[in-house]
Order: structure tokens, then C-alpha cells, then sequence
């Protein structure tokens, strides 16, 4: 097997790399003066198992256009099989139509991935798990869970733990990891608005009153909700706030907000390359998932089960 690493997050690929002790695919990825991009693979890829690692996190379009080239490379090559790892897939959360005249881009991304001759798909904690029937090839949606529950055992008590739902969408997601931590209670955090203009009502469903709370979520952008349900969980009692969220995009003024909040603590896994503002904070933790990625990468190329990382 190969790996190809593109822009998005060189580090995250370095360290896949390092895991199954393979030397990263020498190759140039690059843009000329208007910006277009340019690959030039440096080394034979005939009949080769190639993974190409390239979140498409911000700037999205630009991290996207250079995975479907890269890609398209590697075919024109003739690589025997390629797979796009995407450890943070742009676009998820236009999963359907929100209202009339507005696009599925998710579908159109998976349109575009398969017809640059991806073979198959390997991705984490996709934003809607129906976004794997959008690609017409083979798609592996692995699950940070595991990486997070573990953080979560060696760093606290699980006598008072409870997990908490941000939204009422995230129960599954929720239920998952507190499973994983000794069928730890679970809360959700219920929003809503009770007039177009004015704030939000948060209600918690649930006894947190005296517990340690895990918020989980996937993605985490503006932070606002994160942030508004955290002191909402105060407020009713719980005893510190803590959330791990998978993908930490964290855009604009997200982490400032964070360490303002109620939060003690945001843990966001390294699917997306921190930004210099997340390396400042002293309230933004990063863990890495290279080792859940490389071994999937490995199974894939072995052909044994990726399931069974999560059983």
C-alpha cells in the first residue's frame, strides 16, 4: 500500500504514516500563480493499493478540488485502487433539500469523488450516516468513540459521568459513547425558539444536578450551541461541562467564545489541521485519530473487517 497526502492535513498523514511504518508517497501537490493546482507524482504507483488522505475543512473548495485531482493522477498513473480517505467531509451537513431551490451538495461532492476514479471511500463520524448511500462505491464511516471514551476513562471519574445530547438529532451519536463508558446515564439538551428575533430556550431532559457532563456532538463550527447548552447544564446543577466533538471546524471567533464559556474544556480530535488559535488556547485540547485511521487504512488493504475496530 501507498499513501498519498495531500494539503488539507500533512500532519495527520505524517502521523498515519509513522503508525504503519510507511514512507509517505513522494509526490508534489502545488498551484501555479492563478492558483491553479498542480500534482506530479514522483514515484511508480502501477498496481498499487494508494490512499489518499485530504480532509476538505476549510478552504473547502480548495482542499476538494485538490483531492479530485490527486485522484485523478493516481488513475492516469494506473494505481490498482484508490481510496480517498476523508477524515472531515466538506459539505456534510447539506445532506437535503432544507428548503425549496436549494441544492443536495453532498451528493454532489460523492458525484464528483466517484467519477475522479475513487475506488472507495474511508471517512470519520460523517454528519448524517445516509451520506454513505450518496457514493456508488464501497464507504467505510468510522466511528471517534473509541478514541474519545478511552480519553475520557483515563482522564476522569466514571462514577458521575453523564453523556448530553447538544440537539435531539445527536441521541444516537450520544448513546454510542455512553455505552462505551459503562452505560453512563444520558441527558439531551432540547432548543428551541419561541419567536422568530428572540433567544433561545434551552431545556434539559434529564438529572444532571450534581454530575460531570460530557457534551458530544460531531462538528463543532461557530460554538455557539455548544457554548449556550454548557451553561444551560450549569445552571441546572451539573457539576462541570466538558465536550468532545469530532470534528472541531471552529470558524470565525469559535474559540474565543469557547474560552469564555462554561466550558472546562473542548476536546476536538485532529481530522482537520488546528489553527494557530486553537494551539493558543488553554481551553481547546486536541487527540489524535492517526491510529484508528492507519488501522482501517490497513484492514482495507489486508481485505479483513473494519467493523470489527468497533466491536
Amino acid at each position: 500500500m501507498k499513501i498519498l497526502a495531500g494539503n488539507g492535513n500533512p500532519e495527520l498523514a505524517k502521523a498515519i504514516a509513522a503508525y504503519l511504518d510507511i514512507p509517505l508517497t513522494h509526490a508534489s501537490v502545488r498551484r501555479f500563480a492563478d492558483e491553479e493546482i498542480f500534482v506530479e507524482i514522483h514515484e511508480n504507483v502501477r498496481g498499487e493499493d494508494v490512499f489518499v488522505v485530504q480532509p476538505t475543512a476549510a478552504p473547502a473548495n480548495d482542499n476538494l478540488m485538490e483531492l479530485l485531482i490527486c485522484i485523478d493522477a493516481l488513475k492516469r498513473a494506473s494505481a490498482r485502487r484508490i481510496t480517498a480517505v476523508i477524515p472531515y467531509f466538506g459539505y456534510a451537513r447539506q445532506d437535503r433539500k432544507s428548503g425549496s431551490r436549494t441544492p443536495i451538495s453532498a451528493k454532489l461532492v460523492a458525484n464528483l469523488i466517484t467519477t475522479a476514479g475513487a475506488d472507495r471511500v474511508l471517512s470519520l463520524d460523517l454528519h448524517a450516516g445516509q451520506i454513505q448511500g450518496f457514493f456508488d462505491i464501497p464507504t467505510d464511516n468510522l466511528f471517534g468513540a473509541p478514541v474519545m471514551a478511552a480519553d475520557i476513562l483515563a482522564r476522569m471519574d466514571t462514577g458521575d459521568l453523564m453523556v448530553v445530547s447538544p440537539d435531539v438529532g445527536g441521541v444516537v451519536r450520544a448513546r454510542a459513547l455512553a455505552r462505551r463508558l459503562g452505560n453512563a446515564p444520558l441527558a439531551i439538551v432540547d432548543k428551541r425558539r419561541e419567536r422568530p428575533g428572540e433567544s433561545e430556550v434551552m431545556n434539559i431532559i434529564g438529572d444532571v444536578r450534581g454530575r460531570m457532563c460530557i457534551l458530544v456532538d460531531d462538528i463543532v463550527d461557530s460554538a455557539g450551541t455548544l457554548c449556550n447548552a454548557a451553561a444551560a447544564l450549569i445552571e441546572a446543577g451539573a457539576s462541570g461541562v466538558t465536550a468532545y466533538v469530532s470534528h472541531g471546524v471552529l470558524s470565525g471567533g469559535a474559540v474565543a467564545r469557547v474560552d469564555r464559556s462554561a466550558l472546562s474544556e473542548l476536546v476536538v480530535t485532529d481530522s482537520i489541521a488546528a489553527t494557530p488559535a486553537v494551539r493558543a488556547s488553554g481551553r481547546v485540547r486536541v487527540i489524535t485519530i492517526a491510529p484508528l485511521l492507519a488501522e482501517a487504512m490497513r484492514r482495507t488493504a489486508d481485505e479483513s473487517s473494519v467493523s470489527s475496530l468497533f466491536d
